[in-house]
């Protein structure tokens, strides 16, 4: 019987997914430059991968997360080297402060089309936990605010000063919640749009020095 998946076996799986996924010719993404299609495929690719050897609930990107079961909790985000970024579904603005509410794991490859072959090289896959799925910038001057013993108004000047979506009620929650509970340091550049737009770059190159990040890179 299949063992049901965990997320310590979820990593393991996907430092290994990428090596073998390296090799390969991915001979039916050859001239195909769409990095949509390009990331639904080796999600594809993974998640069938994860079913062949686990107990797992797959999800999809319409209804949810790629991998919703509770103990889980985690999405595929799969990216180019080019430019490490891709977008998520925007809830509230707590997402900025308090993080993204799932797991993330990011997988950045480098493709190269060859004659008639197309290498799929895998550079970096990395884990990053809930809690560091908040913006790096905004956590970090926050929390030096906070040390600083900053007032709710000064907490509010910020939130709007960084255009973080929402109006003066919010921004008067946010506040009041930031002084009781400051938040955790994130790690992802969240950029406002009518989805979030997350970037990788620094949280990939970590080289395993944060706690709740575990970095691969080849």
């Amino acid at each position: 019987m299949k063992p049901v998946l965990t997320i310590e076996n979820l990593i393991k799986e996907a430092e290994k997914f990428c090596s073998f996924m390296s090799e390969e010719n991915h001979i039916e993404l050859l001239g195909i430059t769409d990095g949509k299609a390009v990331g639904t495929y080796v999600e594809h690719r993974f998640q069938q991968y994860l079913l062949e050897h686990y107990i797992v609930t797959v999800g999809n990107s319409a209804k949810g997360i790629d991998f919703p079961d509770e103990h889980i909790q985690t999405d595929i985000k799969v990216t180019s080297i080019i430019q490490p970024q891709s977008s998520c579904p925007f809830k509230n603005a707590r997402q900025k402060i308090y993080g993204l509410g799932y797991n993330i794991l990011v997988l950045v490859y480098d493709k190269r089309d060859i004659e008639n072959r197309c290498s799929l090289r895998f550079t970096h896959c990395t884990f990053i936990d809930s809690m560091r799925t908040a913006d790096f910038t905004i956590t970090k001057r926050l929390r030096e605010m906070i040390a600083d013993g900053a007032y709710k108004e000064d907490i509010i000047g910020f939130l709007e000063d960084r255009n973080v979506p929402g109006d003066s009620i919010v921004y008067n929650d946010l506040a009041e919640e930031i002084l009781i509970n400051p938040p955790i340091q994130g790690y992802l550049t969240i950029s406002n749009a009518l989805q979030w737009r997350l970037q990788y770059t620094r949280v990939i190159t970590l080289n395993n020095k944060v706690y709740g990040i575990v970095n691969y890179e080849w």
